[in-house]
Parts: structure tokens; sequence; C-alpha cells
């Protein structure tokens, strides 16, 4: 009884958290991008790591890869629930690709503009297009993006297919892709299934009697080497079965 009541007021204190600095956030989002273009992305981030914290889930990271991270990258991961829609940008300094109804999303949706996500239409290719020249401009600016290869929330286990997105970006720039592996050790109780509100899924998050998240990294993969995008796409999409087959099986 102590340990639940000592959990929800830390719950309550950290939504309050949240909440004061989601709307100092949402207020600066009106500005013009200009002024806020210097500061709003580091903002941003801390957002999200009041939003990880508010939900209370305990994310952790394991470095597995054998090398250095690279200065610049394309994150990839897998996307079993919603969680990583926040922790990844708490966690990597990275700018987001999402879907396009997250821009209408209450209060976050402005501050996921201003913060500069690059949003896509998965069923149009001219908004699949736009979205891909966005993120290419973002890789010549020296900045780090994040995609998720499956092309959507599929659940804890790894979708048959990647999309070849990520991959023709990396060989198209040189850019490395940075595979990392997301694990919520209460599977069921992260996975994101059909018909479930994000509202539920956070309420799950924080009622939760396990709510550790391990997020896995490995070595980043340099394109060079491979023939194609379709090859490259091929050679992830079997790692990550890999490693489903290490941390899930």
């Amino acid at each position: 009884m102590i340990n639940f009541l000592s959990r929800s007021l830390w719950l309550i204190l950290c939504w309050l958290e949240l909440s004061i600095f989601t709307l100092l956030l949402y207020v600066l989002a009106w500005l013009p991008r200009p002024f806020t273009k210097f500061f709003y992305h580091k903002l941003f981030r801390i957002w999200c790591q009041f939003f990880v914290r508010a939900l209370g889930v305990n994310l952790r990271i394991y470095q597995n890869n054998t090398r250095p991270i690279p200065d610049q990258f394309i994150l990839i991961a897998n996307h079993p629930s919603a969680l990583e829609d926040v922790g990844i940008p708490a966690t990597f300094d990275i700018y987001p690709l999402a879907k396009k109804g997250v821009m209408e999303w209450f209060l976050v949706g402005r501050i996921n503009i201003a913060a500069g996500t690059i949003f896509v239409k998965r069923d149009d290719s001219e908004s699949r297009h736009a979205a891909a020249d966005e993120l290419k401009s973002i890789l010549k600016r020296n900045k780090n993006i994040a995609l998720f290869p499956e092309g959507g929330c599929f659940g804890r286990r790894i979708n048959n297919t990647f999309q070849y997105g990520a991959f023709d970006l990396s060989l198209q720039t040189g850019v490395p892709i940075l595979p990392v592996f997301l694990h919520y050790e209460a599977q069921e109780v992260f996975e994101w299934k059909n018909g479930q509100t994000l509202i539920q899924k956070m309420w799950h998050f924080m009622t939760s009697k396990n709510n550790r998240a391990n997020y896995f990294i490995y070595d980043a993969i340099e394109p060079a080497g491979f023939n194609d995008k379709k090859e490259f796409t091929e050679h992830v999409h079997q790692l990550y079965l890999t490693w489903q087959a290490k941390h899930l099986d």
C-alpha cells in the first residue's frame, strides 16, 4: 500500500511538471520559426524525457555496439508500442518521421511541428516523396533522423518486411544506419493493438507491474558494400529477426 501511494504521488508530481512544460512549449510553438529554431528542438527533447517519466516507464539503454556511435546516423527501430514516439527523441538527438495525423493531436501536434518533426501520409506517394526530400535536407545539415522501417506499429513481433526508405536515404547520402532494438519486458501491456487508443496505452504504461523498457543499440551499418536498397533492407531485416529471437523468444 505504501509503495502504491508513493508511486501515485510521484506520478502526480511528474504529470504536473509535464503539464506546465507542455503549456510553455505550446505557447513557444506559435513564435516565428527563425527565432525558435535555435532552442526549441532541445526543449522538445526535454519534454519527451518528462513524458517518459510521467508515464512511469523505466527506460534503460544498453550499448551492445562494439564500435563508437558515428557522429551522424539514420536511426531505425522496431515499433511495437506508442512509447517510442517520445522514448526515442528523449534518448537520441534526432528528427523523427511521424504519421501525418500527429499534426492534428491536441497540443502535441503543434509542439511536434515546431520541433521539426517530419510528417508523412503513408498511403500517399507524393507525401512520401516530399517527406524523403525533407529528411534528406536534414541529413545535409549534418543532423540525425529516425524512422521505423516496418512502416507502422505492427506489435511485438517484427513485420515480415521493411520499407526501403531509410536504406535508400543511407545509400544516397552515405550516412550509416544505426539500428536500435526496442524490448518491453511486459510485452502484452506495452504492445499497441488494433482498436486501442493512445489514452488507453498511456494508462497501461502507468499501471504496468513491470515498467522496464530496454533499448539495445547495435553497431552502425555503413551503406558501402550493398548493391542496392533491396539488398541493404533485407540484410538489416534479417538482423532484426536475429535480435528478436535473442531478446523476445
